[in-house]
């Protein structure tokens, strides 16, 4: 079976499926390829900062998101050792979504799909990628289905990577398994019902040779994340034989942060710890990119300042305004026009989220380092503002897509007043 496209888009996270909307509403015939079945858990720290909610508005899923998700996250908070300090948020430059919301993956993502799929988009799930051959113009994909032998080929004009950082296509796949190092970062979360945590605080943990985050999401739930260098897990597990990874990680939080063991005392986990990495923070995508890229598969932050999901959401509005700008998928895969968007889109990347990577790894470093972790205790106890001020850097409170964007993307407003319900 062969089918042909405009476009297809690898990975049906929230900047693959943002694009698949956005395209298709602009008549772009679009195949969106995602390898698992949703809803599906996700590592994932699972905050939303209020610059986006303007953009899931346009997309059509803004008064579904609001239904669901947790308390507007007005506090953030330093947890080190037996410390804390509390600050203020920076609200949002849009009046009407001043405040960030939390929502846990198996739901922003169905909400995301969902509207994809009702948009025009043809979703192929659960299928694998196999084989990426050709280039602009004429891309040729060989899928497999995850669960049977079925296969199938697809033709497109453009190809759109939005995969997660962890999960290489077919190509990156050898480069990956060789990087294994004493240093890298892996990733765990769980959830957990009846913790003791304020709903609109957003803790941030440093940790010693790591950090994480805890936050009161849908329907009361806690989510608790975090990301540790491989070697000390490693220690960790040496400690503790036969105890599963996720089982290691929470002795090793609640023990190196009383924050978290408090807010723990009485709370009952949901489902078992989740794994993923390692983490690759930095950019991956470049000017001369024919597979263009989107969210985690352009370039990821730490996701100790929480900027994760607005890079995905916003990258996908960059990368599409280039697109819809030329007019039609044709002319968007032309040789000339091509190389001008994925130059284009490239540079207004790294205009966009340059400095969030830097300071993103700035704070990463310091909160997982005890030396430096307790002068930033020390400071922020002094200087309560400057946390607020180091969020307000990492962009909490602006996007990179402004208004006059989202209306010349989505000028229909009926898009916006469709009725969305929350997937089961």
């Amino acid at each position: 079976m062969q089918q042909g496209f405009d476009v297809v888009i690898i990975g049906a996270g929230p900047a693959g499926s943002s694009a698949a909307i956005l395209l298709a509403r602009a008549g772009w015939s679009v195949a969106l390829v995602e390898k698992q079945r949703f809803p599906r858990r996700k590592v994932c720290g699972e905050c939303v900062a209020a610059s986006n909610l303007p953009l899931l508005d346009a997309l059509g899923i803004g008064r579904a998101f609001a239904d669901a998700a947790g308390a507007p996250l007005r506090r953030m908070a330093l947890m080190h050792a037996g410390e804390q300090v509390v600050a203020d948020l920076p609200a949002a430059m849009d009046a009407a979504h001043p405040w960030g919301r939390a929502l846990g993956r198996e739901v922003l993502d169905s909400l995301l799909l969902d509207q994809a799929r009702r948009s025009g988009a043809v979703i192929f799930q659960p299928w694998l990628v196999q084989a990426i051959e050709g280039g602009p113009g004429d891309w040729q994909l060989q899928l497999r289905k995850a669960e049977t032998s079925e296969s199938c080929s697809l033709e497109a004009r453009v190809a759109i990577a939005a995969h997660g950082s962890w999960e290489a296509l077919p190509s990156e796949r050898d480069e990956a398994r060789a990087m294994r190092r004493p240093s890298d970062l892996l990733a765990f979360k769980a959830n957990f019902r009846h913790a003791r945590l304020d709903q609109g605080l957003l803790p941030v943990l440093a940790l010693e040779g790591g950090y994480g985050g805890m936050v009161v999401g849908d329907d009361g739930i806690t989510t608790l994340a975090c990301c540790i260098r491989r070697d000390r897990l490693d220690a960790a597990r040496r400690e503790r034989p036969g105890l599963a990874a996720g089982e290691v990680v929470e002795r090793w939080l609640r023990r190196q942060c009383l924050g978290v063991d408090a807010a723990l005392s009485s709370a009952q986990r949901e489902g078992a710890w989740l794994a993923s990495g390692p983490l690759r923070p930095g950019v991956r995508l470049a000017a001369s990119d024919r597979l263009l890229r989107i969210g985690n598969a352009a370039g990821e932050a730490h996701p100790i300042v929480g900027e994760g999901m607005s890079m995905a959401l916003q990258s996908a509005w960059l990368l599409c305004a280039r697109l819809l700008a030329a007019g039609s998928a044709t002319e968007a895969a032309s040789a000339d026009r091509h190389a001008r968007i994925a130059a284009g889109y490239a540079a207004d990347w790294r205009h966009h989220f340059r400095q969030r990577l830097f300071i993103a790894a700035s704070f990463a470093q310091a909160a997982s380092r005890p030396a430096s972790a307790r002068l930033l205790m020390t400071i922020a106890q002094r200087l309560p503002a400057l946390l607020t001020v180091g969020a307000r850097w990492s962009s909490k409170d602006r996007s990179a897509i402004d208004a006059a964007s989202i209306r010349r993307m989505t000028p229909t407003a009926a898009w916006h007043d469709r009725p969305t319900t929350t997937p089961s």
